[in-house]
């Protein structure tokens, strides 16, 4: 009972109304939307050509499992973009935006498809640094190319289930307004267009997003304490440096992308405010896809060393 809305589409309140800052803000996402779609297909090219050395004159310097995980980070990154992107420059080359439903619902989707995939291959990825600093000797029977491939498949499954829970959960509860005050169809502006309480919504999109987000995050953190402790162990002051470079990258990548995602969904609702939640939402949506393979060449020496070659 109530005046529920029967909404056709939505529309997208975007950033600004000043022109000379939709302007500003169209030319520097573009240009991150360029760099992220140059960087990270060419991670994917290096690794890809650095195994084709491997096969032809068994000379190879990227570690086949370390980096079968970035090569996904980089496909999930891409698609990860390639969701809100258009729909930003649009916002911003055009002003208001709408969108119809089935549009804004598999928007939704695929963001938290993608965005919970890549949660969990960064988990994966903890594991994979793990068993290589504290099981040296066993690390290549353990990570096998069986055991990768599962943990990406893993990654997918556990991405298409949240991302259908939570667009189920949101688009099954009565509507009293069509104005997102946002850039795309994510889940927290859109709880605002909810009808009456709107507490027992909020609770289920916190108990899936700390599945979502908390519990990969947990084992990265565990992962981490047991890596460490390896690494004080280690006799001389070279061998602890040369372990612990091979985290940092996936460390940094760790701490920006799961620092913004949970300060926006492991929050209530009443401490939401739009600008804050557009810049948090920009910096893992955007932002982060740009950086990883930045962070991933720079901040390594096999990659920048298989570059050269």
């Amino acid at each position: 009972e109530g005046n529920h809305t029967v909404v056709a589409e939505f529309v997208f309140l975007g950033f600004t109304d000043n022109l000379k800052l939709q302007v500003l803000l169209f030319t520097v996402f573009l240009v991150i939307c360029l760099l992220t779609l140059v960087g990270n297909p060419g991670i994917t090219v290096l690794i890809q050509l650095d195994l084709i050395a491997f096969v032809i004159n068994s000379d190879h310097t990227l570690h086949i499992p370390m980096y079968f995980f970035l090569t996904q980070l980089s496909c999930l990154d891409i698609c990860y973009l390639s969701v809100i992107i258009p729909t930003v420059l649009e916002n911003l080359m055009v002003g208001t935006v709408s969108i119809s439903e089935t549009r804004c619902a598999m928007q939704m989707f695929f963001f938290l498809f993608f965005g919970v995939a890549e949660c969990f291959l960064l988990a994966a990825m903890s594991l994979d640094r793990y068993f290589a600093i504290c099981y040296p000797l066993h690390y290549t029977i353990i990570m096998n190319s069986r055991v990768c491939r599962s943990l990406v498949a893993g990654t997918y499954i556990c991405g298409t289930a949240v991302g259908l829970v939570h667009t189920l959960i949101t688009f099954s509860s009565p509507l009293c307004g069509s104005a997102i005050d946002h850039f795309f169809c994510e889940i927290q502006p859109f709880l605002d267009l909810l009808c009456g309480n709107t507490f027992p919504s909020e609770i289920k999109v916190i108990v899936v997003a700390v599945f979502a987000i908390l519990s990969p995050f947990l084992l990265i953190i565990y992962s981490y304490i047991r890596i460490i402790a390896t690494i004080l162990q280690m006799a001389s002051a070279e061998s602890q440096q040369k372990a612990f470079s091979t985290c940092s990258s996936h460390l940094l990548v760790v701490t920006l992308f799961y620092g913004t995602a949970g300060s926006m969904y492991l929050r209530p609702k009443c401490s939401y405010c739009a600008s804050v939640d557009k810049f948090l939402s920009l910096s893992y949506s955007v932002v982060t896809p740009l950086l990883n393979p930045v962070i991933s060449s720079l901040r390594n020496k096999e990659v920048k060393g298989a570059l050269r070659k």
